[in-house]
């Protein structure tokens, strides 16, 4: 599988990277070890976790994700054949993260969060640590504001960027991390982390992981400038729309087992208009002769600015159809149809 660099950083990161979200819940420990096993021999050498996996976050199951993959390395002793991102929280109400109190960008929260996920990991040092979502209130994160309600009111106690970036570079200089990613984030939070780095204050933001997919191509209008032109790559997350780009919920259904039908965490993609929209795409693609989920896989894989699209997977079926989307070719009639639609419906699941 082709490899990609990560930023300006030395990393190669495969261009399909493997989430795992659903280990711990959906997936058992041994579902885990069959996912990595199968997507490491498909050339796949990069994984993402945090630690507020697996989803839904639960405080019995907060963690359970980076242990799962702590013991795949112990057992295959292969550390060195994968690259591995994990996050940290932003704010959060969720005390059960910090034993009892809620979680900030600040250094006690970032070190107690680090810490506990290299133990759980069985590792010394991550490759990429991002911060999950921004502790200001911003368009997307834990405390998100509406679209049309800006400028959104101000925490008093909002940390400053430059002093989450010092704590980072603590970590860099002690060799507990290689890299620093930022996850949900603006054009212009993107910059301003930029900006500090640029000013000596702590690590080059190299890679951004935003929700990108059909319904969902808000990235283009500001952030791909800034990814291309500050050498900021893009993880791709949800290429599937968290499931509704595979067909399997068209026309309202919500078959057993699914995410949607468990969780009930599917209200991004149930707003006004979307599921027609949704309905458009998995048709066209089955006009393409494709299954929907290879269609929306490979769309996202295909565009310029990805560097990685970020996969999930309950099965290794549904594994398979993920990774086979690397070597699809997306035609430039695929595209057309896709724009056509798009001009018309613009992004219903921002």
């Amino acid at each position: 599988m082709q490899k990609r660099h990560l930023g300006r950083t030395d990393l190669l990161v495969s261009k399909v990277c493997l989430g795992t979200m659903t280990w711990g819940q959906q997936n058992t420990e041994a579902d885990g070890h069959a996912q990595m096993d199968f997507a490491l021999d498909r050339g796949v050498n990069f994984l993402d976790t945090a630690e507020l996996y697996s989803i839904p976050p639960m405080a019995e199951t907060q963690g359970s994700t980076e242990r799962i993959i702590g013991s795949w390395l112990k057992a295959r002793r292969n550390r060195d054949k994968v690259i591995i991102a994990s996050k940290v929280v932003g704010r959060t109400p969720q005390d059960w993260l910090r034993g009892g109190r809620p979680s900030k960008l600040v250094r006690a929260d970032i070190m107690d969060a680090i810490e506990k996920s290299l133990k759980r990991l069985g590792t010394d040092y991550l490759d990429l640590y991002q911060i999950h979502f921004p502790e200001r209130r911003a368009a997307w994160g834990a405390n998100p504001t509406r679209v049309g309600a800006w400028p959104p009111r101000r925490d008093e106690d909002e940390t400053p960027i430059a002093e989450t970036l010092a704590v980072f570079d603590e970590l860099v200089k002690a060799g507990k991390i290689r890299h620093l990613g930022l996850s949900n984030e603006s054009s212009w939070g993107v910059m301003r982390f930029l900006f500090e780095s640029e000013k000596g204050i702590g690590p080059r933001v190299a890679s951004l992981q935003n929700a990108y997919n059909l319904v969902n191509r808000t990235f283009e209008v500001n952030l791909a400038e800034v990814s291309d032109r500050e050498d900021v790559s893009l993880l791709a997350y949800s290429p599937l729309a968290q499931g509704y780009l595979t067909g399997k919920y068209d026309h309202g259904a919500r078959p057993a087992g699914a995410r949607t039908t468990l969780f009930n965490r599917g209200q991004r993609y149930e707003k006004p208009n979307a599921a027609q929209v949704l309905l458009e795409y998995n048709e066209l693609a089955r006009g393409f002769g494709m299954e929907p989920a290879l269609f929306a896989n490979a769309f996202v894989v295909s565009r310029p600015f990805v560097t990685s699209s970020i996969i999930g997977a309950t099965s290794i079926a549904q594994l398979e159809v993920a990774l086979n989307a690397a070597d699809v070719e997306f035609t430039k009639e695929m595209l057309e149809a896709v724009d056509a639609i798009h001009q018309r419906t613009g992004n219903p699941c921002p």
